[in-house]
C-alpha cells in the first residue's frame, strides 16, 4: 500500500502539538515493524490549488512568513512543508480513486484551518484542498469526509460555507458532538454507510486524540480506537469506496516526553487499513 511522503514535509519545531514532526515519527514506526508500505514522494501543491480553499492573501501571507502560520509563528521550516502536506493528501486521494483501494498520507494539521485564517495548529486545510481539487478537475463528483480528530472541524465547516454548500463535499465530524464510546461504535459501520454511499472516495482524519488518556481527548480506549479503524476500512470495502487518510491530533507523550502512544495508535490504524487493504486486493 502507498505511503506518500517525503522529509519535505517534516518540520521540527518546538510545540505542545508534534503534528510538524510527527511524519517522519510515524514512518520511522511503520518501517521498524515491517509493514508492507511502499513509499512515495508526494508532489508539492500549487498555489492555484491552495486558492481553491482559501483566500489568496491568507495563502501569500503564511507561505512568504509575513502573517503566521497556525502555530502562531512565521517559522520559515514549517511554511516550506505545508505545499507537502496538503500534496500528500491529494497524491494519496488520487491513488485511493485509480486502484479503487486505501492509501496513506501520515499528516495532520488541517481541519482547524479556515478559509482566510489558520489557528489550532492547522494552516491550509489539506481536507478542503484536495476535495475541492478533485472535484474541479472531475475525478471525483462527490467527496467524503470523515473528521475523527476528536476536536471540531470548524475550518471544513467555515471553507465549505465560504464557498457555498452545493453538497459535493460530505462532511462528518466527531468532534462536533458528544458520543458514548459503545453506541457510537455499534452505529458507526451503519452511519459511514448512509453519509458516504454516493461519494467517489472518502477521506479520512484518523485521529489519535480521542484517546482516553489524550490531555486533549478523553473518551475513546486504545482497543475502541482500532476497532473504530477496523470499522471505517471494512466498510469501506464493503462499500467499494476508495479511502485515503491521514493522522490528525494526538497529544500523548510517555514518560520521557517522547510520543510513543501516540504512535501505537497510528501503528494500530495502520494494521486496521493493511487487512482492509489486502482483503480488497485479493
Amino acid at each position: 500500500m502507498k505511503v506518500f511522503y517525503t522529509q519535505k514535509m517534516v518540520a521540527d519545531f518546538e510545540s505542545f502539538s508534534p503534528s510538524a514532526s510527527k511524519p517522519k515519527l510515524v514512518v520511522e514506526s511503520w518501517l521498524a515493524h515491517g509493514f508492507n508500505i511502499d513509499i512515495v514522494e508526494p508532489d508539492p501543491v500549487s498555489l492555484k490549488q491552495l486558492y481553491r480553499a482559501h483566500n489568496p492573501d491568507y495563502v501569500d501571507g503564511v507561505l512568504s512568513c509575513r502573517i503566521p502560520n497556525g502555530f502562531g509563528n512565521r517559522s520559515k521550516a514549517v511554511a516550506n512543508s505545508l505545499i507537502y502536506t496538503s500534496g500528500a493528501l491529494l497524491d494519496a486521494a488520487h491513488e485511493a480513486i485509480s486502484t479503487g483501494g486505501f492509501s496513506c498520507a501520515p499528516v495532520s494539521g488541517f481541519h482547524h484551518a479556515c478559509w482566510g485564517n489558520g489557528g489550532g495548529y492547522c494552516t491550509f486545510n489539506g481536507l478542503m484542498v484536495t476535495a475541492l481539487d478533485l472535484l474541479d478537475s472531475g475525478a471525483a463528483k462527490q467527496v467524503g469526509i470523515l473528521d475523527c480528530d476528536n476536536h471540531y472541524g470548524n475550518g471544513t465547516d467555515d471553507i465549505i460555507k465560504s464557498l457555498g454548500d452545493d453538497g459535493r463535499i460530505v462532511h462528518f465530524t466527531t468532534g462536533k458532538s458528544n458520543f458514548q464510546p459503545i453506541s457510537f461504535l455499534k452505529t458507526f459501520a451503519d452511519r459511514i454507510r448512509n453519509l458516504y454511499s454516493d461519494c467517489d472516495v472518502l477521506l479520512y482524519q484518523a485521529g489519535a486524540d480521542p484517546h482516553i488518556d489524550d490531555p486533549l481527548g478523553g473518551w475513546m480506549t486504545t482497543e475502541q480506537l482500532h476497532e473504530r479503524d477496523i470499522i471505517v476500512f471494512e466498510t469501506a470495502r464493503e462499500m467499494n469506496l476508495p479511502v485515503a487518510w491521514n493522522l490528525a491530533g494526538g497529544y500523548q507523550r510517555d514518560e520521557n516526553g517522547q510520543i510513543l502512544p501516540v504512535l501505537l495508535i497510528h501503528d494500530n490504524t495502520m494494521r486496521a487499513c493493511l487487512s482492509g487493504y489486502h482483503d480488497s486486493h485479493c
